[in-house]
């Protein structure tokens, strides 16, 4: 079972994982011990806090900061962290819409919190799109 399937599960809540399309990495070989390869890209699974500073040094974004600007927008974000349809790409068909990166992180079961934090782990996902939009979807795993 590869580390995403893993993360996707639930089983690594002190992980963070992220994608890095093909198109918005200059050295894939750098990366390449460390990630899976991905049709448009490849997705990395990495401690919490190194997981964060991988993905800020790979892109350039802070991933907190890119979480909290996100969660203003939804969308939807692959459920295999893979990409996501951008909330713009019916009013800007003309522009590319593919999701350039995706930080994920999952938060386990908290049924003092309610919502669907009662039902399970969830995956909270946040995607940058090429137009410049941050977007975010989250969901109980498994669903």
């Amino acid at each position: 079972m590869s580390k995403r399937t893993e993360f996707l599960a639930g089983e690594r809540v002190e992980d963070v994982a992220f994608f890095l399309h093909e198109d918005a990495v200059g050295n894939a070989d750098a990366l390449a011990d460390y990630a899976e390869q991905v049709e448009d890209g490849m997705v990395l699974v990495i401690d919490g806090d190194q997981g964060r500073s991988a993905f800020q040094s790979a892109t350039g974004i802070d991933p907190m900061g890119l979480a909290r600007e996100a969660m203003a927008t939804d969308g939807e974000i692959a459920d295999d962290l893979t990409g996501g349809v951008c909330p713009k790409e019916d009013e800007e068909p003309d522009q590319n819409h593919t999701a350039k990166f995706v930080f994920a992180f999952a938060e386990a079961q908290n049924e003092e919190v309610g919502g669907i934090y009662e039902d399970g782990d969830v995956i909270h996902a946040y995607a940058v799109c090429p137009c410049g939009e941050k977007y975010s979807e989250k969901w109980v795993v498994g669903e």
